[in-house]
């Protein structure tokens, strides 16, 4: 069994540049590959990026490619996003999960943060 737990959101200006944190415990994450999703209210939990086990592969989705960066510290498991050039539309609650294989889907994910909420004010 995995837990995690987000961290790093909250109330930010559009152009920012906040760094949310998800922190693994329980099983070692170090050999699940990591997501990141969102919800924004309204609309249905979306990718937003994820990582290898390893990290020696990422994947993004289009509305944040160039503007976001996944990465992990196993040893101390933790997954960071950091997040350039906020925009309004950003805004949503932010969910890292662990699966087995990284992949776009939520289905494909096991384990489930209880999120962070994130709000960009233009």
């Amino acid at each position: 069994q995995v837990q995690l737990v987000e961290s790093g959101g909250g109330l930010v200006q559009a152009g920012d540049s906040p760094r949310l944190s998800c922190a693994a415990s329980g099983r070692t994450c170090s050999t699940y590959a990591m997501g990141w999703f969102r919800q924004a209210p309204g609309k249905e939990r979306e990718f937003v990026a994820a990582i290898s086990w390893g990290g020696g592969n990422t994947y993004y989705a289009d509305s944040v490619k160039g503007r976001f960066t996944i990465y992990r510290m196993n040893a101390k498991k933790t997954v960071y996003l950091q997040m350039n050039s906020l925009k309004p539309e950003d805004t949503a609650v932010y969910y890292c999960a662990g699966a087995n294989r990284a992949g776009w889907g939520v289905d494909e994910y096991d384990y489930w943060g209880q999120g962070t909420q994130v709000t960009v004010s233009s």
